[in-house]
């Protein structure tokens, strides 16, 4: 006779093999809010000490920022500014060190020891599971800040402040974190939200404007699979955009940002424990490329030429109507972004694309079968489990073929 968890006893004649097993079912609901602010460090913007407050609105709550060295040159006196920020609000928020100032990019999130720092960081200034890390910069320095709240005390609070397009429209506001190991992209990672992720605008108006203009790569990505009218959008606001006029800059990373959580809310799988991955369309080519460059192409720029890449793939199928490739290749050349680099035509020994070998990291990635986001539309995205790598070729050689045009 064995006790079960609900307090009855099982009967003898029950299979002994599946004597003693109880299944254990929980659900855990996630919340946090994605404020759009400006002036965040302002001691007159109460956004960020409220953050803070939220489920304790009566103490004092220690907090440990990083900062992306990145921010310093355009904002020399960043840390000053969130000294005196907490000094306003000394009874919401306390300093316990001055702000760290970590290196932003990919060095951050490939060489290891930074991790370790800021892990050392959360020792020696006995930060707990009722304190805050606050993470200031781009998407790599909020991927491994996140990293290391995560994972210190099996979770601290993050507050993710993003400063790039590409973390307020798309990274920032998302559920992942990770660094790089052994080459491969976020080889070492957790799925752990954050506890608020607040963006200001005053952060992107000062970015150089490569920085600006990669961001929207990931607009133009959102609107492919899931809202042909954020696309069109995006075509009438084009000139707009590559000006980076406020409102057009403004809406474009709103959108992007609400049409991200839409999926990651209501995609059914958050913490992406299948194998498909529709946000990821166009990422199979597009972090192959950031990897054989050296991450001379940015995150953005790659992204744009993986959505070129299988949106000419998507026709060369059946999938996408004629014309339609040209279309998006036409916006994502108006916003300003090159869609040919070199190393899409770099080969191994046997003559096969280099790139290509993209399909296999992603599907290890991924686990199980492969599954990649293709076209079927503007606005509709589609599951295919196979890549035919000669049609895949001919999508590249379009590609170079419209630069030599």
């Amino acid at each position: 006779m064995t006790e079960t968890l609900e307090g009855t006893e099982a009967s003898p004649a029950q299979d002994p093999r599946q004597d003693g097993v109880h299944w254990q079912r929980f659900a855990v609901a996630f919340d946090y809010p994605v404020h759009f602010t400006r002036g965040l460090f302002d001691p007159a913007n109460p956004v960020l000490a409220e953050t803070l407050a939220r489920l304790e609105p009566d103490r004092c709550h220690r907090c440990l920022v990083f900062l992306d060295d990145g921010l310093l040159t355009v904002r020399p006196r960043l840390a000053e500014e969130i000294a005196a920020y907490a000094e306003a609000w000394a009874a919401r928020m306390a300093l316990v060190a001055p702000a760290f100032v970590m290196p932003g990019g990919e060095r951050l999130k490939s060489e290891l020891y930074f991790v370790e720092q800021m892990q050392q960081a959360l020792f020696d200034h006995h930060i707990d599971r009722h304190s805050y890390v606050v993470g200031v910069g781009g998407g790599a320095l909020l991927d491994a800040v996140g990293l290391v709240a995560a994972t210190t005390h099996r979770g601290v609070r993050h507050v993710r402040v993003p400063t790039t397009v590409l973390a307020q429209n798309d990274s920032g506001v998302g559920v992942k974190n990770g660094v790089n190991l052994h080459g491969q992209k976020n080889f070492v990672g957790t799925f752990a939200p954050p506890f608020a992720v607040l963006n200001d605008g005053e952060m992107t108006d000062a970015l150089p404007a490569r920085d600006k203009v990669a961001g929207m790569a990931e607009a133009v990505k959102v609107a492919l699979i899931r809202d042909g009218a954020f696309f069109a959008w995006l075509e009438r606001q084009a000139d707009a955009l590559v000006l980076f006029e406020g409102a057009a800059m403004a809406h474009m990373i709103r959108r992007c940002a609400e049409l991200h959580m839409r999926q990651i809310a209501q995609g059914g799988d958050p913490f992406e424990t299948g194998s498909a991955r529709p946000l990821d369309y166009g990422h199979w080519a597009a972090h192959k490329l950031e990897g054989m460059t050296r991450n001379h192409l940015r995150h953005g720029e790659a992204v744009a030429i993986g959505l070129a890449l299988d949106a000419r793939y998507s026709v060369l199928t059946g999938l996408l109507a004629p014309g339609e490739e040209a279309r998006i290749c036409c916006l994502l050349e108006h916003l300003g972004f090159k869609l040919w680099h070199p190393a899409l035509d770099k080969r191994g020994p046997s003559g096969r694309h280099a790139v290509l070998d993209g399909l296999r990291d992603f599907r290890e990635h991924l686990g199980g079968e492969l599954t990649i986001t293709l076209l079927a539309g503007i606005g509709t995205g589609v599951e295919v489990h196979e890549m035919d790598e000669a049609l895949i070729a001919q999508a590249i050689a379009w590609l170079k073929q419209r630069t030599a045009d």
